[in-house]
């Protein structure tokens, strides 16, 4: 398993600066983040001691051990009693984890993250018209058809769509806006999951479905990233009345 030598800890730690004074544990955590996400590092990868950290952040060993407990809890390290602190995942692993949890943990707009999931996905699209495969082109009929089937069964329904927008993210070849999607996914699900509950929700989303694949199996980015933000608006106008009467109630 690798692990910092003496001196790659003296440089790991000279990368790292003094944090401001009044909120050490928050300080910490953030520079280490950064640092985690920025790519050099490789899974399993054992961090500088308690005490080399704290000296390089100008903070508490206090301060430093509970950033770390933190950033375990998040799954972004693994401390081992005996042995070490060791970094969990890549950098690819770690940013939409880091990313998810800070829109969770912060104040968020269902509307902001709504129209960062349009620019996304429309840039899915787009991508995915010059890179789709046939394999992937049969699968997205596959969701499509499972959603004409869904129906009567709206968990059906819900499972087939998402499975369209995964196989998309999948076939745009571009593994961190994938990431990001996914992210972005997750935190409106409550929303997206009841969003579309009446037949006429689900025939306008089918069609808007098919819309995007015809642009897909043409070919054709302009048209298929049109198409997707034309759903991605119905999408939107749902889940913002969604949310309104989720307050409302």
């Amino acid at each position: 398993m690798p692990a910092f030598s003496d001196s790659t800890s003296d440089t790991l730690a000279a990368a790292l600066s003094a944090v401001p004074t009044g909120t050490p544990v928050s300080g910490v955590a953030g520079q280490m983040l950064e640092l985690f996400t920025g790519g050099d590092l490789e899974p399993g990868t054992r961090l500088p001691p308690e005490r080399q950290l704290a000296s390089a952040l100008g903070v508490g060993r206090s301060a430093v051990r509970e950033a770390l407990a933190a950033l375990e809890i998040l799954g972004i390290v693994d401390v081992r009693p005996g042995s070490g602190t060791y970094l969990r995942g890549s950098a690819s692993e770690l940013l939409p984890q880091t990313l998810s949890w800070g829109l969770m943990i912060g104040e968020r707009s269902t509307d902001q993250l709504m129209e960062l999931r349009a620019g996304l996905e429309s840039y899915c699209a787009r991508l995915a018209a010059e890179r789709i495969d046939a394999e992937q082109i049969d699968a997205l009929r596959e969701s499509i058809e499972g959603m004409r089937a869904g129906f009567e069964d709206l968990d059906a329904f819900v499972t087939a769509d998402a499975a369209f927008h995964a196989v998309l993210g999948v076939a745009a070849g571009n593994p961190i806006v994938t990431d990001l999607l996914a992210v972005s996914r997750q935190l409106l699900r409550v929303y997206n999951d009841r969003s579309v509950h009446e037949a006429e929700d689900m025939r306008i989303a089918l069609e808007e479905h098919a819309a995007i694949l015809e642009a897909l199996e043409a070919r054709d980015g302009d048209r298929a990233a049109s198409a997707m933000i034309a759903h991605m608006a119905t999408a939107r106008a749902r889940i913002l009345h969604a949310d309104e009467s989720a307050d409302a109630g």
